[in-house]
């Protein structure tokens, strides 16, 4: 039947039966949301020394092409 077990009926009934079929689509909203946060801060955690990297080099071309001045 579409590859969709007894168990996997089971489940849906469940749910069905707990949160309703009205906050059934908030719930799933929710959850996609909650992943795509997840998966956003974990690949932010790959990407910060990259960016760290990046704008210290980017400093320390601004602070060698600015003019010394001489305050004595």
């Amino acid at each position: 039947m579409f590859g969709i077990s007894f168990e996997h009926l089971l489940i849906i009934g469940v749910v069905l039966i707990l949160f309703g079929p009205k906050r059934l689509p908030d719930l799933g909203r929710s959850l996609g949301q909650s992943i795509k946060n997840f998966k956003d801060g974990f690949n932010g955690i790959d990407q910060t020394p990259k960016k760290d990297d990046a704008i210290a080099n980017l400093e320390k071309k601004e602070d060698s092409t600015k003019p010394k001045s001489d305050h004595s």
